[in-house]
């Protein structure tokens, strides 16, 4: 392809979350041209999410004519299972897909060409890519929102197992603990996601809010219950990560997603309690993502760049508002 179409041309980058849709026109720097957020639908049921998907792409698809850009690829990313060898939805909890050829039902119904990620993976590419995770080869990267994922570089490269590796928040860690959407009991899902933060909060004060983020604000005015949630919600973290540290060896963990947006009111409690918890391992440092929650949006641009032969330059540093 030559450089002087690819300077006039975009991908779209779609990432699905559990509670709202990033997407944008990204130029071959992965620069937006321009930006669209939605909420996720997934209330309504899976179908619903799937329209929801294929509405965003076409919105993004037209505004991409509108402004004379050629569209080279679609990159879209999901959370849950996802083989993105075969461009399928395997399983997600959050969307309540199972098996879901996803990448051809979009590209049929867009007539875009579509490649399929996984949100965590792709965030976890942007960061090593682009951001906190750039130059190192052993990174644990962890996206804390709806939902709690892991994306894996181990000597440089990354970890898929045919779409299952780095399933953080699937890790028990309380046997007594509530259910999860997953069917197992006690996952660090149902104590440190954004939406269990929330609901710790709600059921111990009998207050309630609207996010983990004002949770966070109660925080740091001294409300005693959130002090309470916060610190089994940063105990939970740190047993997990201490298994990840113990299978991974890491030299870095990077927090992202909406929680980590909290920053040393997340991280320094986590770090001091993962500390406690570490005796012979490689001791990994700690930090918050470095391209925020925007990281699952770039890496879906990086995939569909990628996707057409055209790697980004890891000297690039952009970031989606």
């Amino acid at each position: 392809m030559r450089d002087d179409i690819d300077r006039g041309a975009c991908v779209i980058a779609l990432d699905v979350g559990g509670t709202g849709m990033k997407g944008a026109l990204l130029d071959h720097a992965l620069r937006p041209v321009l930006t669209l957020r939605r909420p996720t639908p997934r209330a309504a049921g899976p179908d619903a999410v799937l329209d929801e998907i294929v509405a965003a792409l076409a919105a993004l698809a037209e505004r991409a004519a509108e402004h004379g850009l050629p569209v080279r690829q679609a990159g879209v990313v999901v959370p849950g299972i996802v083989d993105e060898e075969l461009g399928r939805a395997v399983y997600s909890a959050n969307l309540g897909w199972r098996d879901l050829p996803l990448a051809e039902l979009l590209a049929r119904r867009t007539g875009l060409p579509v490649v399929l990620g996984h949100d965590v993976r792709a965030g976890g590419l942007a960061e090593a890519s682009l951001g906190a995770a750039r130059g190192k080869r052993d990174v644990l990267f962890v996206a804390i929102g709806t939902g709690i994922a892991a994306a894996l570089l181990t000597d440089g490269r990354p970890v898929r197992g045919g779409g299952y590796a780095g399933e953080l928040g699937h890790l028990v860690v309380d046997l007594d603990g509530a259910p999860c959407g997953c069917g197992g009991r006690g996952c660090l899902e149902t104590v440190a996601s954004a939406s269990a933060v929330a609901a710790a909060y709600t059921a111990r004060s009998g207050r309630s809010v609207q996010g983990a983020e004002q949770v966070a604000v109660l925080l740091a005015q001294g409300d005693a219950d959130a002090a309470a949630v916060w610190a089994r919600t940063a105990d939970a973290l740190a047993t997990a990560l201490a298994s990840g540290v113990t299978l991974l060896a890491p030299e870095l963990i990077v927090l992202g997603g909406g929680l980590a947006e909290a920053g040393t009111l997340l991280l320094e409690p986590v770090r001091s309690a993962l500390a406690q918890r570490l005796t012979f391992q490689r001791r990994p440092e700690l930090v918050r993502a470095g391209l925020g929650d925007e990281a699952g949006c770039l890496g879906a641009g990086l995939y569909a760049w990628q996707a057409v032969g055209q790697p980004v330059s890891s000297r690039q540093t952009p970031a989606v508002s």
